[in-house]
């Protein structure tokens, strides 16, 4: 089965380059889509020179990660399909193989990383909403399942999570010890960073709270 890493990037120059390089130790991975969502500054360039298998999509303005996310899946034909954050902290090819194989030997169709032994933030974070990991993954059939308006509603990550538990489909939960990425305040400041971490969560429980009416009216 063909397996791509698909990772959305906006502005993660200094970042993006350990990820690719480490997604690109992988043999397993047949391909490494950086999706820069509309990035001012070298997030393309930096990307495309850490491995010889990434392919960068270009999307002309930030329209968010669902969206890069979505250009990542059209971009490639793969039967399995691995979502990376661009700014992951003490990623290694042994965490990848993880949270790859029991999707690839059909264990399960769903596999998300959990980060333990990291940062305090965020390990505590993931415990309290495990659903919030941006690493996970998956068959492409299963994404295929879940309605378009779903999608374009709550994003790709969060519809997932929401299928997933409507259908009763098990998900594995695999703990990525000493991963982390880098917090919002470390790359925008303190205030900015703070606000677009409110922002996040707020965005996430409304999706939540959405989804808990939408099954209330079925």
């Amino acid at each position: 089965m063909k397996i791509a890493a698909i990772v959305p990037a906006y502005n993660e120059a200094g970042r993006i380059g350990h990820v690719v390089a480490t997604v690109e130790r992988v043999q397993e991975i047949a391909e490494i889509i950086v999706v820069d969502d509309g990035s001012t500054d070298g997030t393309a360039r930096e990307a495309a020179q850490a491995g010889s298998r990434v392919t960068v999509v270009k999307l002309p303005a930030n329209q968010g990660k669902g969206a890069a996310l979505l250009a990542g899946v059209q971009a490639t034909d793969a039967d399995i399909l691995l979502f990376l954050d661009a700014d992951l902290l003490g990623l290694t090819p042994a965490h990848i193989r993880e949270l790859v194989l029991p999707v690839l030997r059909g264990e399960s169709e769903m596999a998300m990383a959990v980060f333990a032994g990291g940062r305090l933030a965020t390990d505590l974070a993931q415990k309290i909403a495990p659903f919030l990991s941006g690493q996970r993954a998956l068959r492409r059939s299963l994404l295929a399942r879940v309605p378009s308006l779903a999608l374009s509603r709550f994003g790709v990550e969060m519809a997932l999570t929401q299928f997933v538990r409507d259908e009763g489909i098990p998900v594995r939960r695999i703990p990525w010890r000493d991963v982390t990425h880098v917090m919002k305040e470390e790359k925008l400041g303190l205030a900015k960073g703070f606000g677009a971490r409110l922002k996040m969560y707020w965005e996430i429980l409304h999706s939540l709270r959405l989804g808990r009416l939408k099954r209330g009216r079925g």
